[in-house]
C-alpha cells in the first residue's frame, strides 16, 4: 500500500539490502464542476418546483446544483401545477433569483403593527446600527415576536444595504411557513427578497448569502453536536468575522442553562472585546470568566448551587440588558402568565396494578443499565415506561375533555407520543361524536387544514405533539381574513413536561395574543407522576423567559426517576 514501509531480504555474498518504496504523492481528488443554473429563454421562466419525494412531475427535471427540481417554459403545466411554491418559500426565492423579474405576490389581508412591536422593533433596529451581531427578542409567546422582527428587518433595511432576508421557522412546515409567508406580506415585505424556510431543512440553504437572518425559535440551536448547528454557523457566520448578516434571534425560552447559548456566542465576544474564536468553545468561554461550570460525566454541567446559578444569571443577563444599546428584549405577556395546575387520575385498581407493574419494570431496567452505564438502554427504558404510563390513562383524559367540550369548551390536548397517547385518545373522542384536529405524525394529516378546522371551531378538540410555532388561541385572525372562534381555550397536558423550554412553549399555543387560557397537567395520583407534575408546576410558576432559565427541576425529576446519572438531553432533547 503506498505510503507503507516494507521490508525485503536479498542474498549476495555478504549483505542483505532493505529497500523501502516511496509513497505516491497524495493528489486531491479533481472536484466535479459546479452543474450550469438553468436558464430561460425568450417569453419563457424557470420554475423551481415544490415536489414531495418520489411524486412524479412530468417533464420537470431534478437539479444537483439547487437540490430542487425545475422547469423552463412559458407557463406551468396543469400537472406540475401542484407544485408551485407558495410565496417567500425556499423554492420560489430559488426561482425569482433565477428570473429577471419576481413573480407577483397574492393578495393579503394588511396587518396593522401593534404599539408594543413598533416600539421592540426599534430597539433591535438600534442594537443594529451600533454594531451589533446577534440580537435576543425574548418576548412571552403571543407578545408579537413574529410582527416585532418583521418591522425590525424594515428598520435595518433603511440603514444598511439589505437585499435577503432568511426567516427560519420551527416545525411543521405547513404551518410556520404559511403563517410568516402571510406575515411577512401582511406587514409588508418592503421590497426585500424573503425566504422562509425550516431548522430541518437548514442544509439547503447553508451555502446562500444572505443580509439579515430572523431565527425563530432559536433554542433549536442550543446544541453545538448536531448537523443543525454546523449548517447554522454557515448561514449566520457565527465563525466569522466579515460579510456576516445581522441576526435576530427569537424565542421566549432561551435556554435552560448558560451552556445551551452558542448561538448568542458572537454578541458575547463582542461585548467584551474579544475574538470570535475565543468564544468558539462556549463552555470554556464561560469558564474563563469565572462562570459556576465543570467537567462533568456527560461533558460541561452548569453548578446545582441556586445562589451561584442566580449570580450567573444576573452576570449573563447584564451582558444583553445593560449594554448601550441592548442585545436584549424581554416583555411580559401583559394579559399575565399562564395559569398551570395540576389534575390528579385516581386509577381504577385494574390500572393500578398496570401502573405499579410498569414502575416496578423500569427500575429493574434503569438499575440493570445503570450499573452497566448503558446510557441508550436507560434512555429507552425512560422512553417505554411513559409511554405506557401514559397509555394507562388515556380514558380519564377522553373523559376530561369530554366534559371541557359540554361546558363549550375548546380544548387543546399535548401530547408527547402517537401510538400510545395521540391516536388512542383521538379515536375514543372520535367515536363519542366529538370532532377532533390532528396535528401529530408525519404526512399524516393536513396539519394547516386540521388547524383551521379547530380555531374555526369546526373541531372543538386538537390533539398535538408540536410544541411551538402554531396558534390555537380564540379570535385569531386567520388567513381568509375572517377570525378564530372566540370559544375559550383550555389545555391540557397529557403527560408532564420534563423540559421547561416545551412546557412554556406548549402553553403559549392558546394563551397569548391578549387571550388567557389555563392549562392542566394530567398525572395518575400517588405515583411518581404526580411528583413529577409537582416539580414541573411549581418551576414553570417561578421561571421567567430570560437567557438560562432555572434549571433545578431537570436534576430533581432525573432524581425522582432514578435517571439523575443520564445526560441532559435524556430530558430535554425538543
Amino acid at each position: 500500500m503506498p505510503g507503507r514501509r516494507r521490508s525485503t531480504s536479498s542474498r549476495s555474498t555478504k549483505t542483505t539490502a532493505t529497500r523501502t518504496r516511496k509513497a505516491a504523492p497524495h493528489r486531491a481528488p479533481a472536484r466535479k464542476p459546479a452543474p450550469e443554473l438553468p436558464t430561460a429563454g425568450p417569453g419563457e421562466r424557470v420554475w423551481v418546483l415544490a415536489v414531495p419525494f418520489r411524486a412524479p412531475a412530468p417533464g420537470a427535471v431534478w437539479h444537483p446544483g439547487l437540490q430542487a427540481t425545475v422547469w423552463v417554459g412559458r407557463s406551468l403545466p396543469p400537472e406540475l401545477a401542484p407544485y408551485d411554491p407558495p410565496a417567500y418559500s425556499l423554492e420560489r426565492f430559488l426561482e425569482d433569483e433565477l428570473n429577471e423579474e419576481p413573480r407577483p405576490l397574492p393578495v393579503t389581508p394588511a396587518l396593522v403593527p401593534r404599539e408594543p412591536q413598533e416600539t421592540g422593533a426599534a430597539v433591535v433596529a438600534a442594537h443594529a446600527a451600533a454594531g451589533g451581531r446577534v440580537f435576543l427578542l425574548g418576548d412571552d409567546p403571543g407578545v408579537g415576536k413574529t410582527g416585532t422582527a418583521i418591522l425590525a428587518v424594515h428598520e435595518i433595511a433603511a440603514q444598511r444595504p439589505v437585499r435577503t432576508v432568511l426567516v427560519i421557522a420551527d416545525r411543521p412546515a405547513a404551518i410556520t411557513i404559511p403563517h410568516w409567508s402571510r406575515s411577512i406580506a401582511g406587514f409588508g415585505d418592503g421590497g426585500l427578497r424573503w425566504c422562509v424556510t425550516t431548522w430541518d431543512r437548514l442544509g439547503k440553504v447553508a451555502k446562500l448569502a444572505f443580509d439579515v437572518v430572523v431565527a425563530d425559535e432559536a433554542h433549536m440551536v442550543r446544541h453545538t453536536t448536531t448537523q443543525r448547528w454546523k449548517h447554522w454557523k454557515a448561514v449566520s457566520g457565527a465563525a466569522r468575522v466579515k460579510d456576516t448578516p445581522y441576526v435576530l434571534a427569537a424565542t421566549a425560552t432561551p435556554a435552560h442553562t448558560p451552556l445551551e447559548l452558542p448561538y448568542l456566542a458572537p454578541e458575547f465576544a463582542a461585548r467584551h472585546g474579544e475574538s470570535i474564536k475565543e468564544w468558539a468553545d462556549l463552555p470554556k468561554a464561560l469558564e474563563r470568566h469565572r462562570f459556576h461550570v465543570e467537567r462533568g460525566r456527560y461533558g460541561w454541567q452548569w453548578t446545582e448551587d441556586a445562589d451561584a446559578r442566580r449570580t450567573d444569571l444576573a452576570r449573563l443577563q447584564s451582558w444583553l440588558a445593560d449594554a448601550d444599546p441592548p442585545a436584549t428584549l424581554h416583555r411580559p405577556a401583559p394579559w399575565g402568565p399562564v395559569s398551570v395546575t395540576g389534575t390528579p387520575v385516581l386509577l381504577t385498581p385494574a390500572e393500578r396494578a398496570a401502573y405499579e407493574a410498569e414502575w416496578s419494570e423500569f427500575r429493574a431496567e434503569m438499575q440493570l443499565a445503570r450499573r452497566a452505564r448503558q446510557s441508550a438502554k436507560g434512555r429507552a427504558a425512560l422512553l417505554r415506561f411513559r409511554q405506557k404510563a401514559g397509555l394507562i390513562r388515556v380514558q380519564a383524559t377522553v373523559d376530561w375533555v369530554k366534559a371541557q367540550v359540554e361546558a363549550e369548551r375548546q380544548v387543546a390536548v399535548s401530547v408527547e407520543f402517537v401510538e400510545t397517547a395521540a391516536d388512542p385518545i383521538r379515536e375514543a373522542l372520535l367515536d363519542a361524536g366529538i370532532p377532533v384536529a390532528g396535528i401529530y405524525g408525519r404526512d399524516r394529516f393536513d396539519v394547516e387544514g386540521e388547524r383551521l378546522r379547530f380555531q374555526r371551531g369546526e373541531a372543538m378538540v386538537c390533539v398535538f405533539t408540536v410544541t411551538a410555532s402554531i396558534s390555537l388561541h380564540a379570535g385569531e385572525l386567520l388567513p381568509d381574513g375572517s377570525h378564530a372562534s372566540d370559544l375559550p381555550r383550555v389545555g391540557l397536558f397529557h403527560q408532564p413536561r420534563f423540559s421547561g423550554i416545551q412546557a412554556r412553549q406548549v402553553t403559549g399555543r392558546t394563551h397569548r395574543d391578549g387571550k388567557t387560557s389555563p392549562w392542566r397537567v394530567a398525572f395518575a395520583a400517588d405515583t411518581v407522576e404526580e411528583q413529577v407534575a409537582r416539580v414541573m408546576v411549581e418551576r414553570l410558576a417561578v421561571s421567567g423567559s430570560t437567557a438560562g432559565a432555572d434549571t433545578a427541576s431537570l436534576q430533581e425529576i432525573a432524581e425522582l426517576l432514578d435517571a439523575d446519572w443520564l445526560p441532559a438531553a435524556a430530558l430535554t432533547d425538543a
